[in-house]
């Protein structure tokens, strides 16, 4: 940039480019121009609508002259002038009636987007059957690894904690009544039916679910994703497939882990309150817990994993250009996730309880 500013006309002479990328360190050198300058734009090399918004807007302000006989310049401000940006009124300004209509509009756009996103995946995993070669072995046993043997302390931990405290809880009241034998049936139908596949879930959803979106959403700022497509690679073979399928069988490994460790957490309080024995535990549990409630826990994991897999891959995708995003679509990413998993357990005791299993 030079400046060739004359006394008697005060003129300051734009070189260089003045577009969306350079608009915010040029700035500053803009801003220091007093009132009633005489800014003569034919020496830039270019000028996008973006820098010609800020140079009407500054000439407004500061009563700033703009000379341009250049064509594309003088094109470029007429543009502008004829088609002023419209601008939006903030959403307090706007009735009641419009908001909640607008809220449940955006709702409906990014359920139809998600759609879209499940029907894609759904055509590429059909196509892979017909083309094995695209089916990527290695990407998913790394995500097996990331996701599953990676999270088997965590999971365990946390489903032998629940298990500590539902038998901690309930030896108060079974002793009232003297039943302490039948905290072996509680522990046992409720750990293996809900409570583990639920925490290993919810664990997953906040460990894995969240990093699948932080990756995919900054390989998309870093422009990754783009790279990827313009070389011949499809996301969804890459990135997209693998974490489903991994995970798919991950979670019910972890589950099973999570059987283990919640019912070896009631184990430990039930020896330690009711004086039932390790041996005594394992033989009632034998004989009252039929194994169709593990195998019902074990059912819904790779149902988990999908709706898991599929909203923080989806979150990931929908990323914009700027870190806010990520973190903003990493935990919308975990709290839809969660509902989801809510939602579908619920849906699964509603048929189970209808068919008699």
């Amino acid at each position: 940039m030079k400046s060739n500013k004359k006394r008697e006309e005060n003129v300051y002479k734009l070189e260089g480019v003045l577009d969306i990328h350079t608009l915010p360190s040029r700035k500053v050198e803009l801003e220091k121009l007093g009132e009633k300058t005489v800014l003569e734009l034919d020496s830039l090399r270019r000028l996008d609508t973006a820098g010609a918004l800020y140079l009407l807007e500054l000439a407004k302000e500061r009563s700033i002259r703009l000379i341009a006989e250049k064509a594309e310049i003088f094109q470029t401000l007429e543009l502008v002038r004829k088609y002023p940006p419209a601008s939006l009124p903030k959403p307090s300004d706007c009735p009641l009636l419009a908001r909640i209509g607008y809220f449940f509009y955006q709702k409906y756009l990014f359920v139809l987007a998600f759609l879209s996103f499940i029907g894609e995946l759904f055509v590429k995993k059909v196509y892979i059957f017909f083309r094995p070669s695209n089916f990527r072995y290695k990407e998913i046993l790394y995500e097996i690894k990331q996701s599953a043997i990676k999270a088997i302390g965590i999971v365990a931990l946390t489903s032998f904690l629940v298990g500590v405290v539902i038998a901690y809880q309930s030896a108060v009241q079974l002793k009232l009544y003297g039943a302490n034998i039948f905290i072996v049936n509680m522990l046992g139908i409720s750990i293996l039916r809900e409570l583990a596949p639920m925490i290993t879930a919810i664990v997953i959803a906040g460990r894995s679910g969240s990093s699948y979106t932080a990756e995919i959403g900054a390989m998309k700022i870093t422009e990754e994703l783009d790279a990827m497509r313009t070389m011949g690679f499809d996301p969804y073979y890459y990135l997209v497939i693998p974490r489903i399928v991994a995970l798919m069988i991950s979670l019910p490994i972890l589950i099973f882990v999570a059987d283990m460790a919640g019912l070896l957490g009631g184990m430990l309080i039930s020896h330690t309150q009711l004086d039932i024995s390790f041996g005594l535990f394992i033989e009632r549990f034998r004989d009252v817990i039929d194994v169709r409630h593990f195998i019902l826990g074990e059912i819904k994991g790779p149902f988990f994993a999908f709706l898991i897999a599929t909203i923080a891959i989806y979150r990931g995708f929908i990323v914009k250009d700027d870190t806010q995003s990520i973190g903003k679509n990493t935990t919308k990413s975990v709290v839809e996730s969660i509902f989801a998993v809510i939602v579908c357990d619920a849906l699964f005791s509603v048929i189970f309880t209808n068919l008699g299993i």
